[in-house]
């Protein structure tokens, strides 16, 4: 070994050389080195800067799959973990602690080839013109100082979530909860136990104990509905044993602005929660639109009383409802000239209109597929090889596969249809002809294609597509440079060639909502409901292997163990 190390050494200052050694030893043995080094010097691979900002279910999903060790990376997020969103409202009621669904960011990434850098620090705007990121540190020290730092992009990952969105009703910011973040579940698990201990003291009236014991939770959706079935749990199987004296007291409203909580649900879902709330003596109030939030008190227009404005009194009021888009959004989205919009336009591939360089995905996103009518004389064209003015169903068929591609809608019309392919639908528009003989002209095309734009429809705010995104936006970068040489994409129908890469495609994995006592109601891929105690234990066993460490996972389970032992704790640590 020590041999082989003089003649690395000794090797070095002839590296651009072929060189052979022999060597003799005392002993008369020989060795023979051998060296061959390359002719052009090692070209130095240029690293691309990309910024994420965010650490949420996108952004961490981004940052998982990535490991193209050409990029470097800056990570801007004001928290310096990824919280399991899905189980904050097991979080307010103590079924499961706070550290058990929340990862650090910097074990996430810590082993990947890829060079990743971490600032705790909150954007305060984009500068897209020139290509910068102006940050403000978050922490502060004792001073209570907050620095400013800017930083440059080639990439620039926006994946910030979204807002709280009150709708502008009076009150709300200033007196109602949201669950949004980790911090919000324990403030909520702290003001239940608050409520609790405050409706025991001996000066306290019954009507007063009425009132503080009266949680409102506005939002029948997803995250409301949930949060309404724990804190139902937590009161009937801990809370009334350790406060006895007023249990009778205790009252759950569920406001919702609909005709039906779950509205993106199955309607046997939706009956179903609907029907066990009112059982489990949970109040359920649809077409009550809440208007007005008071210290005490919460207006609400009834839709389905012709307007008619009520007041209800209640001691914790929760809001679920609606998402909003943040100041540098909003700056952001003025700048390249998407204004009064909700959310960022994206392309198909995730990259921001009007911009080469800036991907948005998640909650501050959404993706602007492009209608086939807008394209249909490009279409046409394309598809025309012969020039004859015609399409045949041949001619149709070779470009069939890039137009579902490009425009997923033509695939869902035509399963909505129940027609078998292409053919089928010009057929359709054409009448009785066979279907080899078939030959449409641009207005024929235009006719049979009339409904299809039909099937288009926006992606749900949800951590399942969030997630996605972020994994086929990784894979994407991963696989940039051998993508412009060989794109994978569909036909340029506005251009020439093909795209890069394969559109993205949300694939919808099935979606859950625990409806309390053990029971969970799931909506499966096939149109497939399942609900009851079964579906309990399914749910149970994927958010358990959804964790994103197993730290994560073997702390969940440890939670949901203790709680099935001892109990929730009504502690307000």
């Amino acid at each position: 070994m020590a041999t082989f190390t003089f003649f690395q050494r000794l090797s070095r200052p002839f590296r651009d050389h072929k060189l052979v050694i022999l060597c003799t030893t005392v002993s008369g043995g020989g060795l023979l080195a051998y060296c061959e080094a390359s002719e052009a010097a090692v070209v130095p691979v240029t690293e691309k800067k990309v910024v994420v900002l965010g650490t949420g279910w996108a952004g961490t999903s981004f940052l998982r799959n990535l490991d193209n060790p050409r990029y470097e990376v800056h990570v801007v997020s004001p928290r310096n973990y990824f919280a399991f969103t899905p189980l904050l409202p097991s979080v307010t009621c103590g079924t499961v602690e706070a550290r058990s669904v929340v990862e650090p960011v910097r074990n996430i990434f810590r082993k990947k080839k890829v060079n990743i850098q971490f600032s705790e620090a909150e954007c305060l705007k984009i500068d897209a013109a020139n290509r910068k990121v102006f940050c403000r540190s978050n922490i502060s020290n004792n001073l209570n100082e907050k620095e400013e730092f800017v930083v440059d992009y080639d990439y620039l990952i926006i994946a910030v979530g979204a807002n709280v969105n009150t709708f502008n009703t009076p009150g709300v910011m200033e007196n109602c909860h949201f669950l949004k973040e980790v911090e919000d579940a324990q403030k909520i698990r702290r003001t239940v136990i608050d409520c609790f201990e405050r409706a025991s003291l001996p000066s306290v009236s019954e009507e007063e104990k009425k009132r503080i014991l009266h949680f409102a939770i506005v939002g029948g959706g997803p995250t409301g509905v949930e949060f309404a079935a724990s804190l139902h749990d937590f009161v009937t199987e801990d809370l009334v044993k350790l406060y006895p004296g007023i249990k009778d007291l205790v009252k759950i409203t569920l406001l919702e602005a609909g005709d039906h909580i779950l509205g993106m649900f199955d309607k046997r879902i939706t009956a179903f929660a609907e029907d066990k709330f009112r059982r489990d003596g949970i109040d359920v109030k649809t077409g009550s639109m809440v208007v007005k939030v008071s210290e005490k008190e919460i207006s609400t227009k009834e839709m389905k009383n012709g307007g008619e404005i009520k007041t209800i009194p209640y001691g914790m009021a929760v809001w679920s409802t609606g998402i909003g888009t943040r100041p540098f959004i909003k700056d952001f989205m003025s700048q390249i000239g998407q204004i009064n919009r909700r959310a960022i336009a994206t392309d198909e591939w995730l990259r921001v209109e009007a911009t080469s360089n800036v991907y948005a995905l998640g909650d501050c996103a959404t993706i602007n597929q492009r209608k086939v009518m807008e394209d249909i004389a490009v279409i046409f064209k394309k598809a025309d090889k012969d020039n004859s003015g015609t399409l045949t169903v041949k001619e149709f068929q070779e470009v069939l596969d890039d137009i579902c591609e490009r425009y997923p809608q033509v695939e869902l019309y035509l399963k909505s249809k129940q027609l078998h392919d292409i053919a089928d639908l010009m057929k359709e528009s054409k009448g009785d002809v066979k279907k080899e003989s078939i030959e449409l002209n641009i207005e024929e095309l235009k006719t049979a294609l009339s409904k299809v734009d039909s099937q288009m429809k926006f992606l749900p705010a949800t951590a399942q597509v969030a997630s996605q995104q972020g994994t086929y936006l990784a894979k994407c970068f991963n696989r940039m440079e051998e993508c412009e040489k060989n794109p994978e994409g569909p036909l340029r129908f506005r251009g020439e060639g093909r795209h890069r890469f394969k559109p993205f495609r949300y694939k919808h994995l099935g979606q859950f909502a625990p409806l309390g006592g053990e029971q969970t109601a799931a909506q499966l891929p096939g149109d497939w409901v399942s609900i009851g105690h079964s579906s309990q234990w399914l749910w149970y066993s994927v958010y358990a292997s959804k964790q994103v460490s197993w730290r994560t996972r073997a702390l969940v389970v440890s939670d949901w163990t203790r709680r099935f032992i001892f109990g929730r704790d009504s502690s307000q640590i």
